[in-house]
């Protein structure tokens, strides 16, 4: 297993023995190669003014460019990768067309966040699915400008989005992936990239204490905002049967969905092949940034355990199942059985997250999922909620799944009030009547996102807006409004 860590950058090959695993590519980048164009500004993946382009070669739709947050990489992340940075983007002495564009337009004022707005709209040249207006807002709204540059900046992303043009960058996603395969061992420290099960089991019984890790969205701010040191950690890019969605079609009729799968990933799946799981993409809408999305993976989210999690109700909600896997064999956990406690999980030792099944939604089901926060882009939810209602041929409630983050210490579902539902017509006078159920479901959080009185008080309007919603379209989505603080229209 190779202990160099070996990437490209700029297309120039970057092979060292002694960086130290928990570094962060930023750090890397500004301390040890002096590439200062790439700039720290919060350390946790919120400004975008870091942003580096990495090539995903292992990419559903085949591979690609993904802008991500380099302060929340750590170095073994981009082992056997390509890696570019906004040094990097200038060919034969020409600027590459966003840069171009960004000078065209005056997107750039004081230029501290340039570099990182110009590699997001350098992912944003090469995307191959940027339909909708709200996709390229998306594109931009992990990227701050604090001089208030929207206009120019909107200006410059219409005029190069998509256009993907025939130079080296493309060439180069034709190049063949190297292996990303690593593991540095020594004075009790490790930090593993496994590529198959056997490896993967092998260290975790060397190591029991080990962190697993994968897009390091979360974990990695232990490292840049509390300055703890994580010596053992296992990661589990390396396993591609992790990763990606297919069809189930024997024994279970649904969709199996890999842990390390990314959320950008799943958001493109849910506008394809997962179009019926409406849901998931009203929740991934508002879940994060370009950035953080390219890099978090589902089973991350799971897995931290989150009270406020934003993946957890609305999977709940849709009756998801939880694939397990250790060294002995698989098992399969309902989710709604996954979280135990504040922080804690199903998974034993040595166990992990494969994969989460989806069942077929069935026809007469109805299914919406909220989020609310203080921000509506790139926030922490207050109250999460994902609904669920199967209706009988006079119009009772047969089936019901209502599950809530942001209301106790797990996410859970809110079973005195889906049992004072279950039989009842579906109206919104006869959830009036269910709706005092609900203060037995919860004793809410009080905190500064917002008061137990007002947690609990949303949580009844989640419900009213649910039966509202869906009196007159079954799997209500979002409206195609901007969703971000720039709006941007597609180019025709």
């Amino acid at each position: 297993m190779p202990q160099t860590l070996r990437f490209h950058l700029n297309d120039r090959l970057i092979e060292d023995e002694r960086a130290q695993p928990t570094t962060t590519l930023l750090a890397y980048l500004r301390e040890q190669l002096h590439l200062t164009g790439t700039k720290e500004g919060c350390a946790e993946g919120d400004c975008g003014a870091c942003s580096v382009v990495v090539l995903d070669a292992e990419a559903a739709g085949g591979p690609t460019y993904r802008a991500i947050n380099a302060c929340l990489v750590l170095l073994p992340m981009v082992q056997g990768r390509r890696v570019y940075t906004v040094e990097g983007l200038r060919q034969d002495g020409a600027l590459h067309p966003v840069q171009e564009a960004m000078v065209r337009e005056l997107g750039s004022q004081c230029g501290y966040c340039t570099p990182g707005v110009v590699m997001s709209l350098f992912e944003a040249c090469y995307r191959r699915d940027l339909r909708e207006p709200w996709q390229l807002d998306d594109q931009l709204c992990g990227n701050l400008c604090r001089c208030t540059g929207y206009r120019p900046i909107r200006d410059a992303a219409r005029s190069v989005a998509a256009s993907c043009p025939q130079d080296s960058f493309h060439a180069r996603l034709a190049a063949p992936a190297d292996s990303i395969a690593f593991t540095r061992e020594s004075a009790g420290r490790i930090y593993a990239t496994p590529t198959s099960f056997t490896e993967l089991w092998s260290h975790l019984a060397a190591h029991p204490q080990a962190r697993l890790i994968c897009g390091g969205t979360d974990l990695s701010l232990l490292i840049t905002k509390r300055f703890q040191d994580l010596p053992e950690l296992v990661s589990l890019e390396g396993l591609a049967d992790l990763r990606g969605i297919s069809r189930i079609t024997d024994g279970f009729a649904g969709w199996r969905i890999g842990a390390t799968t990314n959320l950008a990933e799943l958001e493109a799946a849910c506008l394809a092949d997962l179009a019926a799981y409406t849901p998931l993409l009203r929740m991934l809408r508002y879940f994060a940034s370009r950035q953080i999305k390219n890099r978090a993976t589902v089973g991350g989210n799971l897995c931290n355990a989150s009270p406020i999690g934003d993946l957890a109700p609305v999977l709940i909600s849709l009756g998801a199942v939880a694939e397990l896997r250790s060294a002995a064999g698989s098992r399969r956990v309902a989710l709604d059985e996954f979280f135990l406690a504040y922080r804690k999980t199903a998974l034993q030792a040595g166990e992990i997250l494969a994969a989460i099944e989806l069942p077929e939604l069935p026809a007469n089901a109805r299914v919406a999922a909220y989020k609310v926060s203080k921000r509506r882009e790139l926030d922490i939810s207050t109250v999460a909620a994902g609904c669920y209602v199967e209706l009988d041929a006079a119009d009772r409630v047969a089936q019901i799944r209502l599950a809530y983050g942001g209301m106790a210490a797990t996410p859970a579902r809110a079973r005195n009030l889906e049992a004072a539902l279950l039989g009842r017509s579906w109206s919104l006078a006869q959830v009036e009547a269910a709706l005092p159920a609900l203060a037995h479901d919860f004793r809410p959080l009080d905190d500064l996102r917002g008061s137990a009185w007002y947690r609990g008080l949303l949580a009844e309007n989640l419900i009213r807006g649910f039966v509202l919603e869906t009196q007159h379209e079954a799997r209500p989505n979002l409206s195609q409004r901007p969703s971000a603080t720039v709006h941007l229209e597609v180019v025709p």
